[in-house]
């Protein structure tokens, strides 16, 4: 797997796992293994969280298991294109009320700690971890029973790295590690000066 950091260039000093991790398309097509997802999860369930309140849940599909087509039937057919080769699907939700009715409002915030803390994990892993919101956000909630008090935030394609040969021509391309916007961009003193 191609390493973010002989790519990228950090502003400044960080951790090279932050540039190393990216989010290929290429995948083998071999299931992950229990044991391997769990793994993932577990990196998950140690993310930061308001109040402990823990608001994720992760529902899953591995390969070959029984909710495998249930859940590919909700990814939309050009991100479906290189899914189908994943070894695993998560389908990422939020507890958005407390018990009393009460909003949760870093629920999202939250969720997406533990999203991160589940993708360095598969980085460090040797896997691949594919976050995307191209999927059928009310067909999922449907389909995969979640209930109202949880919010449908996004999707996780995961699988072993796989040829990028493999990919449709018009991937291939794309299948290197992204840049991003300059620090500036993103953070400022005082005010919103965007």
């Amino acid at each position: 797997m191609i390493k973010g950091s002989s790519r990228r260039q950090g502003a400044f000093p960080i951790d090279p796992q932050f540039l190393d991790r990216w989010s290929p398309r290429a995948m083998s097509g071999q299931a992950l293994t229990h044991g391997q997802l769990m793994t993932l999860l577990e990196a998950a369930r140690w993310a930061p969280s308001s109040g402990n309140f823990q608001p994720w849940r992760f529902l899953y599909a591995l390969r070959g298991g029984d909710f495998w087509e249930v859940f590919m039937d909700i990814v939309v057919p050009a991100n479906r294109l290189w899914a189908e080769q994943a070894g695993a699907l998560v389908v990422m939700v939020s507890r958005n009320t407390r018990d009393d009715g009460r909003p949760v409002r870093t629920h999202s915030y939250d969720t997406g700690a533990a999203w991160m803390s589940l993708a360095l994990q598969a980085w460090k892993s040797g896997l691949v971890a594919h976050g995307i919101e191209g999927f059928d956000y009310e067909k999922a909630a449907r389909v995969l029973r979640v209930p109202k008090e949880y919010s449908v935030e996004a999707m996780a394609v995961l699988g072993h790295p796989g040829d990028t040969a493999q990919l449709a021509e018009r991937l291939r391309d794309r299948e290197v590690p992204s840049d991003r916007r300059p620090l500036a961009g993103s953070a400022c003193e005082g005010p919103f000066a965007f």
